[in-house]
């Protein structure tokens, strides 16, 4: 058993597929492949199931994945030791959020501890960023969800011991040009959008997973783009739009948009998104981290 070998495994667990976890890796399939096969082998037990859709860890391969994260963090903090550089982290963040909430993180920690570096790796989708924490890749994740349980919102969680804080709520704002017939109402029902075209970007997009829970499915989907491309499309009257508050404010302030009334049967935690910080919770011992955890949540 090598430590390379125990990279590739959590590599394919996380990614599910050899091409994936070659991909993210560097390596070329057959590599990864090579080593599963010699992982295998030297515990003489399949550590895999495969199938048409991917590989999923056996029993002993789930038994094997804490193990697994464990020796590779002490080889890490080994390293680290040995060549007595200045601990870097590595914080990953949705782009929709980068700017507006990463900075105050970084000068909050800098000022706490100034021998600690982060590196910030920016994603425009969420999965990317919790395969890199269950992976090892990133320390640490803030994203968007919902009250509740990780992943609440509707998205799916790797196969690895992850906790989470919630840092604070992001208000949602639901748009359109001035003028818009809805703007008059002081309340909607759900079949009031129907014929309505909601702009949207992708399905794994926080945004429209919350229009989905928020808005059902009487609007018309219309894929638009990213934030800056949806508020764009929203100002000119190409449909409405679900979008952060923060993203929104001084369009609603100018009044190149206006601001709808949300259906009645929206609850509290459908008008809210949580800004949450997530991390492995078996990784709590790599230096710097619970200061970078400290500086996020202050």
């Amino acid at each position: 058993m090598e430590l390379g070998q125990l990279r590739v495994f959590e590599a394919v667990v996380t990614h599910r597929t050899v091409t994936d976890a070659a991909a993210a890796l560097g390596l070329a399939p057959s590599s990864v492949s090579e080593a599963i096969r010699a992982l295998e082998k030297s515990f003489d037990v399949p550590l895999f199931d495969r199938a048409p859709r991917g590989m999923t860890p056996t029993a002993a391969g789930r038994r094997l994945l804490p193990w697994a994260r464990r020796l590779l963090d002490g080889a890490e903090e080994a390293r680290r030791e040995v060549v007595t550089e200045r601990p870097e982290l590595r914080l990953g963040a949705l782009e929709t959020i980068a700017a507006t909430h990463v900075p105050g993180v970084l000068a909050r920690l800098t000022q706490r501890r100034p021998d600690v570096r982060v590196a910030l790796h920016t994603e425009a989708a969420r999965d990317g960023l919790l395969g890199a924490v269950a992976a090892g890749a990133l320390e640490a994740a803030m994203l968007l969800d919902t009250a509740g349980p990780l992943g609440e919102l509707g998205f799916a969680l790797p196969p690895a011991p992850l906790d989470h804080l919630d840092l604070q709520q992001v208000p949602l704002a639901l748009v359109a040009a001035p003028g818009h017939p809805l703007g008059a109402r002081s309340e909607l029902a759900r079949e009031d959008l129907r014929g309505e075209r909601l702009l949207v970007n992708s399905p794994a997009c926080s945004f429209h997973l919350a229009g989905e829970r928020l808005l059902g499915h009487e609007v018309e989907r219309v894929r638009a783009g990213g934030i800056a491309v949806t508020r764009a499309c929203a100002e000119r009257g190409l449909g409405i739009a679900l979008l952060p508050e923060f993203a929104v404010r001084e369009e609603l302030a100018s009044g190149t948009l206006i601001r709808l009334p949300w259906p009645a049967t929206a609850t509290e935690d459908e008008l809210l998104l949580r800004l949450r910080v997530v991390w492995r919770a078996d990784r709590e011992a790599v230096p710097g981290l619970r200061e970078m955890l400290y500086a996020v949540v202050s």
